[in-house]
């Protein structure tokens, strides 16, 4: 069974994600402040945190800071801010994926589901020019650099290179990396794009990724 912590000081929201996700069969535990949410992940470590960033003791960005730098756990940032900064720095910080408030349960227990099903296993690496993806370490290699990339750039950069010179759509992106298509906001597959071209800007001999305006996105050697 799916465990869950909700780490949310608004009891109306914890309440409507307690009785939608255990009705689907997930456990839901629960903490009102950033404090306390710590408290709970490391005596009952979940398989996904539903994360608030306005907390009262210690923000929500802080958590996610001390998270990552303990576990690969999948996380969700579901906030009311809603601005291109609060996401980027959230998924700077290793957050998985992005939900704004006011949301519906619908979308936020397909993005659940889809940050934790179980990775594919075909295969074992694919390479693209100077660079290979190395599917059981989770390590990109260009040349003789090596590059731990988190997960979901990981997989954005894997579904690119496993297609190269061929165009990946949005829809393509949203249904294998995340799991949902019928959502239409898609800043965090851009901004996830936006972190990967930097990474690979800074190695030579690296896959370019190229926007086909409208359509999606494309690697070339």
């Amino acid at each position: 069974m799916i465990r869950v912590l909700v780490v949310e000081d608004e009891a109306s929201f914890v309440e409507a994600i307690k009785v939608s996700f255990e009705r689907e069969g997930f456990t839901v535990d629960s903490a009102a402040n950033g404090r306390q949410g710590l408290e709970r992940f490391r005596e009952h470590p979940p398989d996904l945190v539903l994360l608030d960033l306005m907390l009262p003791e210690i923000s929500g960005l802080d958590v996610l800071r001390a998270i990552r730098r303990e576990s690969d756990v999948a996380v969700i940032v579901v906030s009311a801010k809603d601005a291109e900064a609060d996401v980027v720095t959230a998924l700077e910080l290793g957050a998985d994926d992005y939900v704004t408030k006011p949301y519906s349960i619908r979308e936020l227990l397909a993005r659940v589901r889809a940050a934790t099903r179980r990775r594919g296993t075909a295969g074992t690496a694919v390479t693209v020019g100077a660079a290979t993806l190395d599917r059981d370490a989770y390590l990109l290699r260009v040349g003789e650099a090596v590059i731990d990339l988190p997960r979901k750039e990981f997989e954005v950069l894997m579904l690119l290179m496993e297609h190269p010179g061929r165009v990946v759509t949005r829809e393509d992106f949203l249904d294998k990396v995340w799991g949902y298509t019928f959502f239409g906001d898609t800043r965090t597959l851009d901004q996830h794009i936006r972190r990967l071209r930097r990474r690979l800007e800074e190695h030579p001999g690296a896959p370019v990724i190229e926007t086909v305006r409208g359509v999606g996105y494309r690697v070339t050697a």
